[in-house]
């Protein structure tokens, strides 16, 4: 009668909840102080009255169960306390204990029989629990148990791990031998290791020379389509030779005919009207000779082709009419080789177009060599001439420009008064400290933390000069320029960003040539421009490249801070002849000037120039030192003489000049001695929140564009920006595999060192500590300079992160590869590289948090600490109600869970009070798998667009 015997629902529940809340045995109707059958023995059941009707989903009242006291069944267990027995799960085997009488002890079970009684012996099995509590109930590991009272060792060829109900195949080349616990696939991960290592070997060999041999390829074209130009451009040179010499010898043998046929036609002239009766042969009389209508025709055509004035005679004649005539300018006037090259309609090739931009390049070479010796024809074709274009014209004038330092009152430029006009070359020079860049800054609309008095108008408009900087060029005194690209890549991408959007491609290649070419850049553009780690280009050409990344965006205005410094003579000279074309299609040309070469100075207010530099000592006789000459200058003009200059002119009163007397002077300085050391801390703090405002202020700055340039829109941009960083990546791709190889260490090494059983669930702590820093740490100050001019930084950002998106995707699976090889855990690949990829797909938004506010070494020791401060919270079990929210908030506690509960869904039956003790133990729930992985890329989402504010908000003009 086992049925008899067997455990109903409520009892099961009793004795699942009696060890849920760690109290074991606690008294019930059967098993109590008052009365202990010999059923309660763990290992003893009893059995129901015979009266009685078994109901085994009765879950109200425990039944009375007292008679007939017997050993458990085999694949049942018996718990002390409980006169039943439960089944035993899948996965256990449940065999009749067996009494050690060294022990006492009944085996395999370990529980005592009961003494004294009746029935002194022992019965079946006596509790099931979580694998350390009741590890012998389990299969062990080597057998496997189709049920619960057989036990089968495994066969050679497969393993079983433990709680095993059937035995798995082991892999080819693999060793299983007999009784094997879990199958040795450490070859597999050796040769995944050997293979991949290798690859990465190879990529950090070859990948410079993979784009060396690309870059040759591509260069190849265009060198071809610049040979093809040459040599068109010198064949019309030799044609056009040709039929000069060919014109004078026809104009030549032309004026000797008809001086010839003059003469011959003069004398018979003569000879005819010496005659008496002579007349003219009329209509009607017969003539000799060739026919008449052919003669008459002939003459009437000659005399007309006379009649007509040439197209030059009837300029000249307007040209004398009315000088100041425009309407005389003929197009179809000059030399026949000026007619312009025609555009060709369709160009989808790269020799096409290299074909068309390096025959513009020649044209224009022998325009501008022709005009160095002008005929008038020239004269007039290069006044009419449509092929330079001009750019819409922006003129800046100032007055009384005033620049003033917050918080400490300091005068940075002072009634500064000009104006730069287009067309012209402005040279700003003065001595080091003289505010030049302050006042370039001025003019641009970047000085921050100033109060900026006076006027700027723009195009005599008080309109803000933001609105036009689409069309604004400003070259910075550092060589600001991406390091990781080529020459013609930086210079190519400034040009797609920044150029017109409706202008062809085609003009879009002739422009970056045409800058190429003018700034002597041939030779190098196919080399990287190099870091301070890496060698480049010389420092010369990067700075011409940094020149370059402005001109090629043809502005209207091109403001340049010390372009020729660190050049040489020639690279000046190359320089300033490129700016000079700039300027004669009309670009307003403003820079700043350190080193100017120019002739010996005679000029007296050049003199007195030299005089206050120190460069020209004033002579004894004089009765001047160059110290003076500031303050008798400001004394001329009434304005107030600083106290540190007063003494500079002994026994002159500056204080009637405007200028602050001694007393007062000393009066302030003990004003300013007395004032406190918190005042002076307060009014420093002050200066800086101000400064950092006005910095905030002016990167959401937003002013009406009246440029009149529609540059490409976004998602133009966000094309160029993802081709640009996937260039970046393959000249990175050395670190990019250096990467990739210390994964596959940490995976090989955590997977054989970790002793990864099945009460363990994996930890992927190593790869939350791998983030990626480098996008965004790198490049600050190329992305300040794109976005001052105008470029999208939204889809910088996204670029950025589309391409880091390959490293999100594949890591967690170079990480798995190796730990699953080497530790062949229970959990499932996929639900494990879900969990990682989520992970790191929310560490890498931290990481560019980090990357964008902090420098390079805080941020790796940021990325580093974090992880291992909020695992430690979101671990904390007995927590304040304060910590659980934190706790909450902490991605660990997220990843955790989903780790926990990846790994719990492959744990069933003997297995089941392990895993619902190691989900309770922590609060997790089987069913909040979708959740955490939500939470996760919710996380991942919410600090990319932080770290995109904070991109946008901190970052500097």
């Amino acid at each position: 009668n086992a049925l008899q015997r067997v455990c109903t629902a409520i009892e099961v529940e009793f004795y699942l909840r009696s060890f849920a809340e760690g109290n074991g045995f606690k008294p019930n109707k059967n098993c109590n102080l008052s009365g202990w059958p010999e059923g309660c023995e763990p290992g003893w059941a009893c059995a129901l009255p015979e009266d009685r009707v078994i109901d085994l989903s009765e879950s109200k009242e425990i039944p009375l169960r007292t008679d007939k006291p017997l050993p458990c069944c085999e694949g049942f267990f018996c718990p002390r306390g409980l006169t039943c027995m439960i089944p035993c799960p899948l996965g256990a085997y449940c065999p009749f204990a067996k009494p050690n009488t060294t022990t006492g002890l009944c085996d395999p079970y370990g529980y005592q029989f009961p003494p004294g009684k009746a029935t002194n012996s022992c019965g079946g099995a006596d509790k099931w629990l979580d694998v350390g509590s009741s590890g012998n109930v389990f299969c062990s590991a080597g057998s496997y148990c189709p049920t619960t009272t057989v036990k089968t060792p495994c066969s050679s060829g497969h393993y079983c791990r433990l709680g095993s109900t059937s035995e798995k195949s082991c892999f080819k080349l693999t060793s299983c031998d007999p009784n094997s616990a879990n199958q040795n696939i450490h070859a597999y991960g050796i040769m995944l290791f050997a293979a991949l290592s290798t690859l990465l070997l190879i990529i950090y060999n070859c990948s410079d020379q993979v784009i060396t041999v690309r870059e040759r390829r591509n260069a190849k074209s265009r060198e071809t389509a610049a040979r093809s130009a040459r040599e068109t451009a010198q064949a019309r040179e030799r044609w056009k030779a040709a039929k000069e010499i060919a014109k004078k010898h026809a104009l030549g043998l032309q004026t000797q005919l008809s001086r010839t046929f003059s003469r011959k036609r003069s004398v018979k002239q003569e000879e005819l009207k010496m005659l008496p009766h002579f007349k003219p042969p009329s209509d009607a009389s017969p003539t000799y000779g060739p026919p008449a209508s052919s003669s008459s025709g002939h003459s009437e055509a000659s005399t007309s082709r006379k009649k007509e004035p040439s197209a030059l005679t009837k300029m000249m004649h307007t040209l004398e009419d009315d000088p100041n005539s425009i309407e005389g300018f003929n197009l179809e006037i000059g030399d026949k080789h000026l007619k312009k090259m025609e555009k060709p309609k369709k160009m989808s090739t790269r020799s096409q177009i290299f074909n068309y931009a390096y025959g513009q390049i020649e044209k224009e070479k022998a325009m501008q060599q022709q005009r160095k010796n002008l005929t008038f024809s020239g004269i007039i074709a290069m006044a009419t001439d449509s092929e330079i274009r001009t750019r819409p014209p922006i003129e800046i004038a100032f007055k009384d420009l005033t620049l003033t330092l917050k918080g400490k009152k300091k005068n940075l430029l002072r009634c500064v008064t000009g104006k730069i006009m287009p067309g012209h070359i402005t040279a700003l020079m003065g001595p080091s400290g003289a505010g030049k860049t302050t006042f370039l800054n001025a003019i641009a609309g970047k000085a921050t933390g100033c109060t900026i008095t006076g006027v700027i108008l723009v195009n005599g408009r008080m309109d803000s000069i933001h609105s036009y900087k689409k069309i604004i060029g400003f070259v910075p005194q550092d060589d600001i320029v991406h390091g990781n690209l080529t020459v013609e890549e930086n210079l190519w991408f400034s040009a797609r960003c920044r150029l017109p959007a409706h202008l062809p491609k085609a003009d879009k290649v002739l422009v970056v040539e045409r800058v190429i070419e003018s700034l002597g850049l041939q030779p190098v553009r196919d080399s990287l421009v190099g870091t301070v780690e890496k060698r480049g280009i010389s420092g010369g050409q990067r700075k011409r490249v940094n020149v370059g990344l402005e001109m090629v965006m043809e502005p209207s205005l091109l403001i340049l801070d010390e372009p020729t410094s660190g050049l040489d003579s020639a690279s000046s000279q190359l320089l300033l002849r490129a700016l000079r074309r700039e300027a004669l299609e009309g670009v307003n040309v403003c820079m700043v000037v350190h080193q100017p070469s120019v002739p010996e100075r005679v000029n007296p207010p050049d003199h007195f120039i030299d005089i206050l530099e120190g460069i020209v000592k004033p002579s004894p006789n004089s009765g001047l030192d160059y110290k003076q000459l500031p303050v008798r200058w400001m004394l001329h003009n009434g304005y107030p003489i600083p106290p540190d200059m007063e003494s500079r002119i002994p026994g002159v009163n500056t204080s009637s000049h405007g200028g602050a007397s001694s007393s007062e002077a000393h009066a302030r300085d003990a004003g300013t001695d007395t004032q406190s050391f918190a005042g002076e801390f307060w009014e420093d703090v002050k200066s800086t929140m101000q400064l950092s405002g006005d910095k905030i202020q002016h990167n959401f700055l937003i002013a009406k564009d009246l440029s009149n340039r529609q540059t490409p829109g976004i998602l133009q941009q966000y094309k160029y920006f993802v081709g640009r960083v996937g260039k970046q990546r393959l000249q990175e791709a050395r670190i990019q595999a250096v990467d990739f190889l210390i994964l596959l260490l940490a995976g090989a090494c955590l997977g054989t060192l970790a002793k990864v059983n099945d009460a363990t669930f994996g930890a992927a702590a190593l790869l939350c500590k791998i983030a990626a820093l480098r996008s965004f740490s790198l490049d600050k100050l190329q992305y300040w300079r794109e976005s001052a001019s105008g470029i999208s930084s939204l889809a910088y950002f996204l670029s950025k992160d589309t391409v880091d998106l390959f490293s999100v995707i594949v890591k967690p699976v170079v990480y798995l590869s190796m730990f699953y090889f080497f530790s062949n855990p229970r959990s499932s690949f996929l639900d494990n590289y879900i969990v990682l990829l989520v992970l790191v797909y929310c560490v890498t938004g931290i990481a560019y948090v980090f990357a964008v506010v902090l420098e390079p070494a805080p941020a790796q020791l940021w990325s580093v600490l974090l992880p291992v401060v909020l695992t430690l919270i979101a671990t904390q079990r007995d927590s304040s109600g304060l910590v659980k929210v934190i706790a909450k908030l902490c991605y660990p506690k997220w990843a955790l869970e989903a780790f926990v509960i990846a790994n719990a869904k492959r744990y069933s039956g003997v297995w089941l009070i392990t895993r619902c003790g190691s989900l309770l133990k922590f609060g997790y729930d089987l069913r909040n798998w979708p959740l955490c992985i939500a939470i996760l890329v919710l996380h991942g989402m919410v600090t990319r667009i932080l770290a995109y504010v904070l991109m946008v908000t901190f970052q500097k003009k």
